[in-house]
């Protein structure tokens, strides 16, 4: 696989690049990349196509994609799950605003930390919910949750549900065994279920770090919604295939009937694709890995190069948030896009002074964006 191949995507309908559509500006915002698709999962979906029929497929059936996430889990992250402990959701939006059905009742408060992206600070208002937001702070050169903050807001009788992003996005950093300790006793001690989105969990760029999830920690495990998906990793998003972990029968039990009637089936192409995506693409996986390293370091040194521009380098995702809060303009956005580039407004975020870029592209794409940047 190069993943320097530049895959031309103009007349897809792509979502990332109709919104630049006509204007010269280089779509490096929403969090798909620019790789095609590992080859075994580009034959096994053709494999499909070929067979011409595209009946019903119900996903808790299809033994393969089950067994496949059994394996991934084990083999990636040491944790041993159980097959029904796999509820198959279209994507993890859908499933924490599922899980804000499944477990509060209209007014209760639900946790978000901040920055975060945008569809986990609608979800508590979609769901007739309150957000309460727990901030990120700098400490020793990284981002990490504000556990004192996080510990007065979730003492809160109201608070019910605390909707986690780990690896973080934007930010990009991997919570540690201790960070994640602090959480499991907060959410314990205040009874707060934990909703943990870690689809970028399969992403992680520093070699130091380990990805621990939630529903494999001790104490709290039987209390947490566990949301994962091939998505990101394999860049088959549009297949709308992702699955939660809930080991507890009766958190699981509310979670399946909060979404009944409402949620549908997921694609099949999304279970094939994911069956593939985690049995047979693990050479892949790490080469991609090698990659956006190499796209990292570059984004970090030339960002560190452009005036009014800071970086902490993230430890997971392709995602770079970078801070232009020296830059001396009103709209940071704005700026980005009158050169030429078009990342993620930050304020969407949650953080108006900031942006975000996706590197999860072809070296040569990086190059073009920092050469526009620096003109």
């Amino acid at each position: 696989m190069s993943f320097d191949q530049v895959v031309d995507r103009s007349g897809t309908f792509s979502f990332k690049w109709e919104r630049y559509k006509g204007k010269d500006i280089l779509p490096l915002w929403v969090a798909d990349s620019e790789f095609k698709c590992a080859p075994a999962i580009v034959e096994a979906l053709q494999k499909r196509v070929e067979h011409g029929v595209y009946g019903y497929h119900l996903p808790g059936e299809y033994e393969p994609a089950i067994n496949a996430v059994v394996r991934w889990l084990n083999d990636k992250h040491d944790w041993q799950i159980k097959p029904e402990w796999i509820v198959w959701t279209p994507g993890v939006v859908p499933a924490f605003n599922v899980a804000c059905k499944a477990y509060c009742e209209p007014g209760d408060k639900v946790l978000i930390q901040t920055p975060n992206y945008p569809p986990m600070f609608a979800a508590p208002a979609n769901n007739d919910l309150i957000r309460e937001e727990v901030g990120t702070v700098l400490e020793n050169g990284r981002w990490t949750l504000d556990f004192t903050q996080l510990e007065e807001k979730a003492s809160d009788p109201k608070t019910k549900l605390f909707i986690m992003c780990n690896p973080m996005n934007p930010v990009g950093t991997v919570m540690t065994e201790e960070e994640l300790s602090k959480v499991e006793a907060i959410c314990l001690k205040h009874n707060v279920v934990l909703c943990s989105d870690e689809i970028h969990c399969d992403l992680i760029l520093d070699e130091n770090a380990t990805h621990i999830p939630a529903g494999k920690l001790a104490e709290i495990g039987s209390q947490t919604i566990t949301l994962m998906a091939a998505s990101k990793t394999f860049n088959v998003a549009g297949l709308g295939t992702s699955f939660a972990i809930i080991p507890d029968a009766s958190v699981r039990l509310k979670f399946t009937k909060a979404s009944a009637g409402i949620v549908p089936w997921v694609n099949f192409m999304g279970l094939v694709a994911t069956e593939v995506a985690f049995t047979q693409c693990d050479d892949w996986h790490q080469e991609q890995l090698e990659y956006l390293r190499g796209n990292l370091d570059y984004v970090v040194e030339q960002v560190e190069k452009l005036n009014g521009f800071s970086i902490i380098k993230p430890q997971a995702t392709f995602l770079a948030w970078i801070d232009g809060s020296e830059l001396g303009v009103s709209n940071v956005h704005t700026y980005m896009e009158s050169k030429g580039v078009g990342p993620s407004p930050g304020k969407d975020f949650g953080w108006p002074k900031f942006t975000r870029i996706n590197f999860g592209c072809p070296r040569s794409m990086l190059e073009q964006a920092f050469e526009r940047l620096n003109k």
